[in-house]
């Protein structure tokens, strides 16, 4: 709660809505509060669209839509071009703002929006993205070409641990492809979100083309169901992820819903264990653990276990934690107080369940931290795949150590488990690489990469309940979702009539 003190005068800063090229207010009855993490601090509170403000929204980007899918694709590329260098002379006051409403240090902040930059400049190159395929003389005088043309209105839903990755990811390929679009961001860290649209109608483009409305169910409620939204893009844990896909389906939109992970990075004996250990610590600690390709189980094979775990301990044991402005810190709080209890609960859980908690991160005091959602890093060994800890998502600073006797049964450990995003294995055998790389019932997998999140030109998605929907995001996949294939077969008779067919043409 936002706490006000007798006699206190506060003036909380107001997040609004962005709707037609303008910021637009709320109507004040619904609203969230957004706090500092690193000092638990409310410091603003964003206004909560119902079906109204939702029903703006679509109004601005379905009236924008028909001049904007008219406009070359040239020309909608030059407006990306414009976004990217704004994008470049602002991505420090962008990054600090990601850092004082979701709390990652500063330098994954900055991270975050140059891989989100990543996906502008892929952007950039539409014209040539759109191109489709000609055949001269499928049949006599006749010619056959293909073309790609925008769906309407898309709706991107987006979760707090990426507030500007995870929207580039999605609007400037739809956007360039000819769409409208709108945002709705997480009220966790809005912010971001309002200045991303701030920068796209400073580099040009049309009023209405781009929207962003906050709030909670009621106002993704009222986008998926509304007439107008022709797709649904989502990003979030996999309960939410399939309530998007059913709802928004059985509406009729077009829907990609990437919901929850449990990545796996399996160790084998002869990996660099120093290596396969530091990068344990950045892809299971970094931005404490709140990301969907955070590594949260290590699966150590044969001999690789005592020696791996020996060195995690000393490494978990002495990660700099604090808030994400300070110099040298590694990591930062957890978004929320809620979600620093669900936390904690978890490594209560595996405690109970019988896991081995080698580090204990649970009582973490640390000099500037106090009041802020901190935990420190925690580290569990001996952990199996019934426990709850191996089962679930916990999204936090929490590596569980599996055991297994060989690089086989770690592939099946890998790929039993529900979530099929990400899985990584550290080995120097190429053949042991290979095997795994191809067997893995994973969407992305690295070799000796712990987060092997694909460039731009390629496309970024998991498996099984880790997404629900045909296409991957960005890349061309994302041109392929935010498009539709039309198909032209013709002919140019010369004056010369062919009689009646009452068969399919064999295109002779």
């Amino acid at each position: 709660m936002c706490l006000i003190l007798p006699g206190q005068v506060v003036r909380m800063n107001e997040i609004p809505h962005f709707i037609a090229g303008a910021r637009v207010a709320g109507d004040g009855t619904r609203f969230g509060e957004v706090f500092n993490p690193a000092t638990g601090r409310c410091t603003a509170r964003v206004s909560f669209a119902g079906r109204a403000e939702a029903g703006l929204a679509v109004a601005a980007a379905a009236k924008a839509f028909p001049e904007w899918s008219r406009t070359s694709p040239l020309n909608r590329a030059r407006v990306m071009f414009r976004f990217k260098t704004l994008i470049e002379r602002d991505a420090e006051a962008l990054a600090a703002l990601i850092t004082s409403e979701h709390g990652k240090v500063l330098g994954d902040a900055r991270g975050e929006v140059a891989r989100g930059l990543e996906v502008v400049e892929f952007a950039c190159g539409i014209p040539h993205l759109l191109k489709g395929e000609f055949s001269e003389s499928v049949g006599t005088g006749i010619d056959s070409w293909s073309m790609r043309q925008p769906l309407g209105v898309c709706v991107g839903i987006t979760p707090f641990n990426f507030p500007a990755m995870v929207p580039m990811w999605m609007f400037p390929i739809a956007i360039a492809c000819g769409n409208t679009f709108v945002l709705k961001p997480s009220e966790r860290d809005p912010s971001a979100a309002v200045r991303i649209a701030e920068l796209l109608k400073e580099a040009g483009l049309p009023d209405g083309v781009f929207n962003v409305v906050h709030g909670d169910k009621a106002a993704v409620d009222a986008l998926l169901a509304h007439p107008d939204v022709a797709a649904v893009s989502f990003v979030g844990s996999t309960p939410i992820a399939g309530y998007i896909y059913a709802t928004a389906a059985a509406n009729g939109k077009r829907v990609q819903a990437l919901g929850g992970a449990k990545n796996h990075l399996v160790v084998m004996p002869d990996a660099d264990l120093d290596q396969a250990a530091d990068a344990l610590i950045g892809a299971a600690y970094g931005s404490a653990g709140e990301r969907c390709m955070a590594i949260s189980v290590a699966v150590a094979v044969g001999s690789a276990a005592d020696p791996l775990v020996d060195r995690l301990a000393s490494r978990v044991r002495n990660l700099r934690i604090g808030p994400g402005t300070a110099p040298g810190v590694e990591m930062g709080p957890l978004v929320t107080r809620q979600h620093l209890e669900r936390v904690r609960g978890y490594v209560d859980t595996g405690v109970e369940e019988g896991a081995k908690l080698v580090v204990d991160g649970r009582g973490f005091r640390g000099e500037g931290c106090e009041g802020g959602f901190f935990i420190g890093g925690c580290l569990f060994d001996h952990v199996t795949t019934d426990m709850k800890i191996y089962r679930e998502e916990i999204f936090g600073p929490v590596l569980s150590v599996v055991r297994t006797p060989s690089l086989a049964a770690a592939t099946q450990m890998v790929s039993e488990h529900e979530f099929g995003n990400g899985a990584s294995i550290f080995t120097n055998n190429g053949q042991a690489a290979r095997e795994f790389a191809g067997r893995v019932q994973a969407g992305m997998v690295g070799v000796n990469v712990p987060i092997p999140v694909p460039m731009a030109f390629h496309s970024f998605g998991g498996w099984k309940h880790s997404i629900f929907g045909d296409h991957a995001m960005h890349g061309m996949e994302g041109v392929r979702f935010y498009t539709r294939l039309k198909t032209i077969t013709a002919r140019w008779p010369g004056g010369k009539g062919f009689g009646a067919e009452f068969t399919m043409p064999t295109m002779r």
